[in-house]
């Protein structure tokens, strides 16, 4: 479970949010450096996330020995694509930041969905989902995903058809919770879905019946996927080198 310090950023109703996922790989060289430097850059690098977290939502992930490419994950949501590039830049420049490469990293944006107003609960209004509201679960799975444009030419009872059998099938898994964001013409994929749940297990089963699904078959790309678990801004950081008595520990 984080312990990030709650969003302080307010809301502003009716208004869309931008979504970035930076996915960083550290140089190998910083673990060689003395452990009072690292030392220091963490705690430079943790009060600088941590500033930013009481202006705008800011999640903090380790992949470390989950992923090849990647080692850790910052979810940054803002009402500024401003704020996106400014807390980049300040990140790279400090003194851990200048061993920070960016392997992966995906924009996006929350939008209402076509799809699910029918399922909205007594009063809820799911149609709008232009505010993200991440839970506490322990993991997230990021996961670009892109369909194929003949999906796009289906009618609109066709695809709403398939798209209420994807979601009867989701609502099944209760302990898997979904954020949906879109990146049509601002990166690669046209979705971002972040899944969010305590057991890997249930969104393995999950995503493996999705795959007998109709809108499954439109699928044109869903790869890569990164397993992140949730921590701190300091419990990212001193992951990324921790001695072995630490471990022990």
């Amino acid at each position: 479970m984080t312990t990030e310090s709650p969003s302080g950023m307010a809301p502003q109703p009716g208004k869309r949010q931008y979504v970035k996922f930076n996915f960083f790989k550290i140089d190998p060289a910083w673990r060689r450096l003395d452990r009072e430097v690292r030392d220091r850059h963490v705690a430079e690098l943790t009060a600088l996330i941590e500033e930013w977290g009481r202006r705008n939502l800011v999640r903090c992930y380790s992949t470390l020995g989950l992923r090849g490419d990647v080692d850790c994950m910052i979810w940054h949501v803002s009402y500024d694509l401003d704020d996106i590039q400014n807390m980049l830049s300040e990140i790279y420049g400090t003194g851990l930041g200048a061993y920070f490469t960016s392997p992966q990293s995906y924009l996006s944006m929350t939008k209402n969905s076509a799809y699910v107003e029918k399922y909205a609960g007594p009063g809820e209004d799911r149609f709008t989902r232009l505010s993200l509201a991440p839970g506490n679960a322990k993991y997230l799975f990021v996961y670009p995903m892109t369909k194929q444009r003949e999906w796009y030419g289906l009618p609109q009872d066709e695809r709403q058809q398939a798209m209420n059998q994807h979601i009867a099938i989701g609502a099944t898994y209760t302990t898997v919770k979904i954020n949906t964001t879109y990146s049509f013409g601002l990166d690669d994929p046209e979705f971002v879905v972040a899944f969010e749940s305590d057991e890997p297990g249930d969104f393995l089963d999950l995503v493996q019946e999705l795959r007998g699904s109709v809108s499954s078959a439109y699928t044109l790309s869903d790869v890569p996927v990164f397993t992140c678990r949730s921590t701190s801004a300091e419990g990212m950081l001193r992951a990324l080198a921790t001695d072995r008595a630490a471990v022990a520990r």
